[in-house]
C-alpha cells in the first residue's frame, strides 16, 4: 500500500494533521510551525489524490482511512496512538480512523466539521454547488473565488483566505469532484457515542457550512468532549485566526494523556 505523502517538522508526541476537501498540507503549515517551536512533532499530509499523494479506487471514506492508518503505523511504528487534527472532510476521515482503528488515536480535533451531510443542509447544498461548478467548466482558481467568501467570516486574517485560495487552486478538479461525492455519502453519527478519547470541537462562529449548532450537537453526543467556538471567523478557523486556534489547540494537546508505549 503506497503511503500518502506528508510534511513533518519537530520532535516529539506526534501531531497528525487532515486537510479538507478544498485544501493539501499547507493548509496546516501555520500549525506545523508553532507546534514544531513547541515540542510537537507535526505532520501535515496530503490526502489520497492530492499533491503527490497516489489515488485511490474506489475513492470512498474506507480507503481514505485505511490510507491514514498505513500513515499512523508508518510513523509510529511503536504504538500508542496520535492525535488527529481534522477540518472539514479532514474531521470526517478522523472521525473513521476513530471508528476503525481506535487503537491508533489518542485524542481527537474536529474542526468545521460534520458527522454527516444530510440532504437539504448547508452543507449538502455548498456541495452540490461546488459540483455545479465543476459542471460548467469553472477552473480551480476560479471557483477558489467563488468558493471562499461564502466560506470565511468577517475576522478573517487576509493571509489565511490567500492561503486558503492557493490551496484550493492547488487541487485536482477530478480529484475534488470524487472527494465532494464521498463527503455526500459520509454517516458516523452512529458511531459518535463510542468515541472513547479526549475530543476537541471547534466551531467558527460565522460558519454557514457548519455552523456551530451542528458542533454543539456533536459535542453533545461525545462523552467528555469539549467545545469551542471562535469568534468572528468561519469554516477555516485554524487559517482565519491561527493564533486563537493554536492557542486553544495547545492547551487541549497539553492536557491530553501521555502516549503509552507498547
Amino acid at each position: 500500500m503506497p503511503l500518502p505523502t506528508f510534511t513533518t517538522l519537530g520532535h516529539g508526541p506526534l501531531v497528525l494533521m487532515l486537510h479538507g476537501s478544498g485544501g493539501g498540507f499547507r493548509a496546516f503549515a501555520p500549525q506545523v510551525e508553532t507546534l514544531a517551536s513547541l515540542g510537537w512533532r507535526a505532520v501535515a499530509w496530503d490526502m489520497p489524490g492530492y499533491g503527490y499523494s497516489p489515488p485511490i479506487e474506489p475513492y470512498a471514506f474506507k480507503g481514505l482511512a485505511e490510507r491514514c492508518s498505513a500513515l499512523i503505523e508508518a510513523l509510529q511504528p511503536g504504538g500508542g496512538g496520535v492525535i488527529l487534527v481534522g477540518q472539514g472532510m479532514g474531521g470526517m476521515v478522523a472521525q473513521e480512523v476513530a471508528a476503525r482503528r481506535p487503537d491508533q488515536v489518542r485524542a481527537l480535533v474536529l474542526v468545521a466539521t460534520s458527522a454527516a451531510v444530510p440532504a437539504g443542509e448547508a452543507y449538502a447544498r455548498h456541495i452540490a454547488d461546488c459540483l455545479d461548478w465543476l459542471a460548467a467548466g469553472h477552473d480551480m482558481e476560479a471557483i477558489a473565488e467563488l468558493r471562499l467568501p461564502r466560506m470565511v467570516g468577517p475576522a478573517a486574517l487576509p493571509e489565511g483566505v490567500r492561503l486558503a485560495a492557493f490551496c484550493q487552486g492547488q487541487a485536482r478538479a477530478a480529484t475534488w469532484r470524487r472527494a465532494l461525492a464521498a463527503m455526500r455519502d459520509f454517516d458516523r453519527r452512529a458511531a459518535l457515542a463510542h468515541l472513547a478519547v479526549p475530543t476537541l470541537l471547534v466551531a467558527g462562529a460565522q460558519d454557514r457550512l457548519t455552523p456551530p449548532p451542528l458542533l454543539r450537537d456533536m459535542a453533545a453526543a461525545i462523552a467528555g468532549s469539549h467545545y469551542l467556538e471562535l469568534p468572528g471567523v468561519g469554516h477555516l478557523p485554524h487559517l482565519e485566526a491561527p493564533d486563537a486556534f493554536d492557542a486553544a489547540l495547545l492547551d487541549f494537546l497539553r492536557a491530553a494523556p501521555p502516549v503509552q508505549r507498547h
